[in-house]
Parts: C-alpha cells; structure tokens; sequence
C-alpha cells in the first residue's frame, strides 16, 4: 500500500533579495523550523490587509512553495487573493521592509497597508 501526500501549492513568489532577508533574518534567532506565513485577513480601510510572519505551524490546507531553501506558506483562504503576488524587501531611504505587490488588489487605501 503506497502512501501519497499531495502538496498543495501558491502563486506568491519571494524574490531573491527577500529570501535572503529572511534567511538572515532567521539565522539571527537561531531558528531553522519558522517559515514565511504570508496571508489576508479582513481589516484595514479597504477592506483586506496583508499579514507577513514566521510561524513553525503547517496548517491543514496551507500551500507550500520552497524558495532557496525559505518555505513560503499560504492559508486555503488567502490563496486566490495573493494569486500572482510577489514578495520583495526594499532597502531604501523612503522605504524599508517586505513589500508585497499584488495584481489582484484592485484599490488601496493611501497607506498601503490594506486593499480590495
């Protein structure tokens, strides 16, 4: 009898420059069981806002895609909402930290913390 587990999979990519932050980020809490949760909950002005985290949990659903080494996980829910989205870490004077680029928001509020 052969056991078979299906990885179910997302459409959010982590570019190269993310993985690396959060790689160096890991290695500075000494932590190799964390992945990158990225979800949408409901909040914010528009309607929906991002939520970026580690977290050692694999939850029933969740999608999984490996990025050098960096699992990026996603719950069912947030699945179709981040179709296509990409991660990135910006390190500039303006701005510094994750970003998310998501073509299917279609509005943001003026923060930019929160779409629809």
């Amino acid at each position: 009898m052969s056991e078979t587990s299906t990885t179910v999979t997302h459409e959010v990519t982590l570019t190269d420059v993310a993985a690396a932050k959060v790689k160096a980020l890991l290695a500075q809490e000494g932590r190799d069981d964390l992945r990158l949760r990225v979800a949408v909950q409901p909040g914010g002005c528009s309607g929906l806002i991002y939520q970026l985290y580690f977290d050692e949990r694999l939850l029933d659903g969740d999608a999984v895609r490996d990025f050098d080494g960096v699992e990026v996980i996603v719950d069912k829910m947030s699945v179709p909402y981040l179709a296509g989205a990409t991660v990135d870490f910006a390190d500039t004077i303006e701005k510094q930290g994750f970003t998310i680029d998501n073509p299917q928001a279609q509005g943001s509020c003026a923060c930019g913390d929160s779409f629809h």
